[in-house]
């Protein structure tokens, strides 16, 4: 995991932060992962790949234009420079 150092967080601001990790029976440090990590990922995100999805069940894709979508699960070969 990353190590990330942030100055001049205002005192009422850390204090907040140190009060909200003790509700939820958190570290500082925990409760700091979980804000940024609740910031950047929110629950009701739309996922891409889920998004994909329900556009090809909205417009009833068959199963031969869905086979186009279709991943290979090989492993991946090495690029060749020869």
């Amino acid at each position: 995991m990353r190590a990330v150092t942030i100055r001049n967080v205002p005192e009422e601001v850390h204090r907040a932060i140190r009060v909200r990790a003790a509700q939820n029976g958190r570290t500082l440090q925990a409760e700091m992962c979980e804000i940024l990590a609740t910031a950047v990922k929110p629950e009701g995100r739309v996922k891409l790949g889920d998004l994909l999805a329900e556009i090809g069940r909205k417009v009833k894709l068959t199963d031969e234009e869905m086979a186009v979508f279709e991943r290979d699960h090989s492993p991946a070969r090495a690029a060749s420079f020869e």
